[in-house]
């Protein structure tokens, strides 16, 4: 049985680890994908004490950092299938608040059972879709979630990008490098995305901006050919491009919560008090999914929160073990 399960193995699955390992609890770090959405991130300019560092690189440190604390960490790479609160009640020590004893059972996808005392849900967000014709046809045909990740695809292309966030805008600077045009689409006429990127792309002469319009189709044969607006710009409502890049955010997971009963907020994240604590004691929660940080997705929030429910975790170990 393990102190507590740390699921998600991202920026704040990994930070997370750092500290209940330095806290000398247990350990039970599970995950599918190894770094999360942070290897998204082509280059990350905001982690303090790294100018800049590429996404990938940055949770390579953050993986290595964790699993640096020998037998206190389990490092498991699987999909958790299942969240269930402990069959055998009587041999653990956390809680619920009748005073009955309960922990947590995690079943991943391989078969294996694991239990635990303690839970901190890390599981991140997934990228949002349109949900327009064409989209899913020529998903991995020209149509990706990662402009960052997939760009250098397009070696002398032309390409778009949809959405006005930070993603979309850092995507469009990221594209603009290797490929021959890209059109940036963005359904408003103002960007949502953090100044510094909007300025590298207007930096960028072959970055095109089609603000105020919206995609309502991908074309394209055996492969994307372009895409539609709902509107005319510049006397078609036609873009020819080879690829498309949608970065129009991001949704937190919350399959697994939602399995113990967690309470969500009114935007579908999981809702989480001061001190990471969701509504089911003993599960905590940090990063992407938690309504804590108002959906401010940085790295820095990520591991800020992280770091807190490490701290409610240890000191709920501590009260069980008192108890």
């Amino acid at each position: 049985m393990f102190d507590v399960a740390i699921i998600g193995l991202g920026c704040a699955g990994y930070t997370a680890a750092v500290y209940t390992a330095r806290y000398k609890l247990s350990t039970l770090l599970v995950g599918l994908e190894e770094g999360g959405m942070g290897n998204t991130a082509a280059e990350v300019g905001n982690w303090p004490g790294e100018i800049e560092i590429k996404g990938p690189d940055l949770m390579e440190k953050f993986k290595k950092h964790a699993l640096s604390f020998g037998d206190t960490v389990t490092y498991k790479i699987d999909r958790v299938s299942f969240l269930d609160y402990a069959r055998n009640d009587t041999q653990m020590n956390a809680r619920n608040d009748t005073g009955e004893a309960r922990g947590f059972q995690l079943t991943l996808e391989g078969g294996e059972t694991y239990e635990a005392k303690t839970i901190i849900i890390a599981t991140g967000s997934s990228k949002r879709h349109l949900g327009i014709p064409g989209e899913e046809e020529f998903s991995g045909k020209g149509v990706t979630y990662c402009a960052t990740c997939d760009a250098f695809f397009y070696r002398g292309k032309d390409v778009a990008v949809i959405g006005g966030g930070d993603s979309a805008v850092e995507g469009a600077a990221i594209a603009a490098q290797v490929a021959r045009k890209v059109y940036l689409v963005h359904r408003r006429d103002q960007f949502r995305a953090e100044p510094y990127w909007v300025d590298r792309v207007k930096a960028k002469e072959n970055v095109t901006f089609v603000l105020g319009h919206q995609t309502v189709e991908v074309l394209g044969t055996s492969k994307v050919t372009g895409i539609k607006l709902d509107t005319p710009f510049q006397g078609s409502d036609t873009l020819t491009v080879d690829g498309v890049f949608i970065e129009i955010g991001s949704d937190p997971e919350v399959r697994l919560p939602l399995q113990l009963g967690c309470a969500l907020d009114d935007r579908g994240f999981l809702k989480v008090d001061n001190t990471m604590q969701t509504s089911v004691p003993g599960v905590y929660g940090a990063g992407d999914v938690t309504s804590a940080s108002n959906h401010f997705a940085q790295f820095t929030t990520a591991a800020g929160e992280a770091t807190v429910a490490a701290n409610s975790v240890f000191q709920y170990v501590q009260t069980l073990a008192s108890s």
